[in-house]
């Protein structure tokens, strides 16, 4: 197909220039501003659910930005955002990162309709199995049995750090019979009473005032992680490094660590070894 066939004709309503097959590529010239941002706002009205790639992360944010004031309340946006992290500075990304991009990752499969925006480098990272926040995502409602010494181990085990009071995605804490969280994907941390071993009730609250706010009747948990760290995990792990890298594998801290069933910083550019 030749390049001036690939530029619609301008005069057209857009459903009748929109590709009628997802492999028919389609070229659209000098258009500046908010321009693409106005252009995908309306394809999304005649299509299912857009994949919209961005150079970089500015780009991606702004073209965000621009589809919630072109396309309003009704038009469903997920963001999956890059990492923000180079491979050797041993840094993990921020956990409000990870928070977006494990809700998007989870609730991308239920999506038929909107715009999916991720920068191209996010494209390039591999991702765990489809069914891993399936298998590993739950939820605690009111009324049912919790028993908080397990449910503490379970929490750690998903990548959920114990601290002494939450303020961010992925911290949890205990003080009695009152288990403090904040999930990964939600908006705002969550305050469950216990009655014995009986989810009494669930309140979300103020990070900064720590002050309770409205009663919720469930709430929906993810891991802190975009990867299982599990025996067979490790496993998976050891077995991989040892056939990628020569050496002694005991002089690596990331083999240690993970081997001992930790996550140290940086270890999302290792996932392929899981």
């Amino acid at each position: 197909m030749s390049a001036a066939s690939q530029i619609p004709n301008p005069s057209l309503p857009l459903h009748a220039v929109l590709p009628s097959d997802n492999r028919q590529p389609l070229r659209w010239a000098q258009l500046h501003g908010a321009a693409p941002a106005l252009l995908i706002a309306a394809a999304t009205r005649f299509r299912g659910l857009l994949l919209v790639v961005a150079p970089d992360s500015q780009t991606a944010l702004r073209l965000e930005t621009e589809l919630r004031i072109f396309g309003g309340a009704d038009l469903e946006i997920l963001a999956f955002p890059d990492w923000e992290t180079l491979p050797y500075d041993g840094f993990s990304p921020h956990q409000d990162i990870l928070s977006q991009r494990l809700a998007t990752l989870y609730q991308l499969p239920q999506r038929r309709r909107g715009v999916l925006v991720a920068p191209v480098a996010t494209l390039m990272q591999r991702l765990a199995p489809r069914d891993f926040l399936d298998r590993h995502a739950l939820v605690l409602t009111v009324g049912e049995r919790l028993i908080l010494e397990s449910f503490r181990q379970r929490l750690e085990a998903a990548g959920y750090n114990c601290v002494s009071q939450v303020v961010e995605h992925g911290e949890f804490a205990v003080r009695g019979s009152i288990l403090d969280l904040f999930p990964m994907g939600a908006k705002q941390p969550y305050r469950i009473e216990l009655f014995d071993d009986e989810v009494e009730s669930i309140r979300d609250f103020d990070p900064e005032t720590q002050l309770s706010i409205n009663k919720v009747a469930s709430v929906e948990l993810l891991p802190a992680r975009e990867f299982a760290l599990d025996k067979a995990s490790i496993t998976c792990f050891r077995q991989a490094w040892r056939r990628q890298f020569e050496g002694d594998p005991q002089r690596s801290v990331i083999y240690r660590e993970v081997s001992a069933g930790h996550a140290p910083g940086g270890i999302e550019y290792y996932l392929p070894l899981f």
